[in-house]
């Protein structure tokens, strides 16, 4: 029997195309494990399903469809509030069980209340957030399976071992229709991991590094692999913030190989929400494939920004002390989760910012954690604000792209502002005219606590 060697990505795609076996370059049909839509893109997608497969038209697979409002919430849009009332109808009619609504009502009309401000929660008992940190949250995200989504960034569950990339409106609802797929095989790159991060340098440091070296356009249409003892030294959190950056520097996915770290998380999740349990991971061959390989030590990295106007214009922080700062951000899928907020708890506790510093936390559970982690009888929640953050219940992706203008953090004048998010394009976060840095936890932390671009290894021993 000839067996055949094959990257991670490989492997996920041959096995959910059942083939024995595909290679870079091979156009092949494969079969959707999950399939992820929201606000912005859900009504589009709904469209071209109905258009194609007629208004009375079931879904192929309801318990594979997740639908999750996040982008353009918590505004007084009215276009934006439609939105969120399109999908519900969807939902209502096709009797989709995984909708995390922003009202409790399945009846009812989403309006956001400006007159209760930005801070105070106006959400249900349902609502969860981002929906790219929702999905391993739900449990959603299962090693060696297809995960799409009308997102970019979906490519954050390759953190899971799986194949996850983002689609557009027409070929999701095509899937809605009918749960496949004609994809073609990437090529993969490994980038191998050695070492362990020194203090001050996070995962964004990692992949802020990567894309600085291969450039924002690198790894146009290839699967970013990660590998070597460095990637099990991370947690799930860290794996996610390289993953969700593929897109950054073009790639078609990230993915990591599946350990004991990916299995607690993800069996954990499925159990708690009961979702699917059964999954197969796939797992390293020996010899692979790859169109570019390269060693990075961990050990090595510094803390890193990723300058206007793309994520891959990298310098070093501690390089940059003459860029005085506007403001200061931290949220979004990439740089809102618990682990992020308590890394720039860490910096700014005891402290008063500098510049006006906005906090969206990616979900509702990121809320509720904050304000259960105590340090020294005081809920970190309380830290934060106590040291001049603007923090807001209302979990989202906010400011991260811009948005209406009333949205919570949104630029809309020319600033200068130094982001935990991942994408920092000329009007990104709002006004064309502004700069964006892309930083880590730590760096928006101290940045935020001088006003100028400042290396955290300032503020950390």
């Amino acid at each position: 029997m000839i067996r055949f060697l094959m990257t991670l990505t490989e492997k996920v795609l041959a096995r959910a195309s059942g083939k024995t076996h595909v290679q870079p370059g091979d156009n092949v049909w494969v079969n959707v494990d999950t399939l992820m839509t929201h606000d912005v893109c859900g009504p589009g997608t709904i469209g071209v399903f109905k258009r194609e497969f007629g208004k009375d038209a079931k879904v192929w697979d309801r318990q594979k469809v997740v639908i999750i409002p996040d982008h353009y919430i918590f505004t007084a849009d009215s276009m934006s509030n439609r939105n969120v009332d399109i999908l519900r109808d969807f939902v209502r009619e096709q009797g989709l069980p995984y909708f995390y609504d922003v009202i409790d009502d399945p009846n009812g009309h989403w309006s956001f209340d400006a007159g209760k401000g930005q801070l105070a929660r106006q959400y249900g008992s349902r609502y969860t957030g981002v929906c790219h940190t929702t999905l391993p949250w739900k449990g959603h995200t299962r090693p060696g399976e297809i995960l799409f989504g009308t997102d970019s960034h979906t490519c954050m569950a390759g953190a899971f071992n799986q194949f996850a990339t983002g689609i557009g409106n027409t070929d999701a609802g095509f899937i809605l229709g009918t749960g496949k797929l004609l994809i073609k095989v990437p090529e993969t790159m490994r980038f191998f991991l050695e070492g362990a991060l020194p203090a001050g340098v996070m995962a964004k440091d990692v992949i802020l590094h990567v894309i600085g070296e291969i450039g924002f356009d690198g790894a146009t249409y290839k699967a970013m692999q990660w590998e070597g003892p460095g990637v099990y030294t991370m947690s799930m959190d860290d794996r996610m913030t390289i993953a969700n950056m593929a897109i950054e520097a073009g790639g078609k996915n990230g993915i990591f190989p599946c350990d004991q770290k990916t299995l607690d998380y993800v069996r954990e999740r499925v159990e708690e929400n009961g979702t699917k349990q059964d999954f197969e991971p796939v797992d390293l061959d020996r010899d692979q494939s790859f169109s570019y390989d390269k060693v990075f030590d961990l050990s090595k990295l510094e803390p890193t920004v990723a300058c206007h106007p793309d994520p891959g214009n990298r310098k070093l922080a501690k390089e940059m002390g003459n860029i005085s700062l506007d403001r200061a951000y931290i949220g979004s899928c990439t740089g809102g989760k618990t682990s992020d907020f308590l890394a720039f708890a860490e910096v700014v506790r005891g402290k008063t910012v500098k510049i006006d510093t906005f906090g969206v936390p990616a979900t509702t559970k990121v809320v509720r954690e904050l304000k259960e982690t105590l340090w020294s009888g005081q809920s970190v929640w309380q830290i934060l604000e106590s040291a001049g953050v603007r923090l807001t219940e209302n979990a989202s992706c906010a400011a991260c792209l811009g948005g209406p203008v009333d949205t919570f953090g949104r630029l809309n004048k020319p600033m200068k502002c130094i982001s935990a998010t991942n994408r920092n394009f000329p009007g990104r976060m709002g006004n064309k005219e502004s700069e964006v840095f892309l930083a880590s936890p730590y760096t928006v932390a101290a940045s935020a606590l001088t006003g100028k671009i400042t290396d955290p290894r300032e503020f950390i021993s």
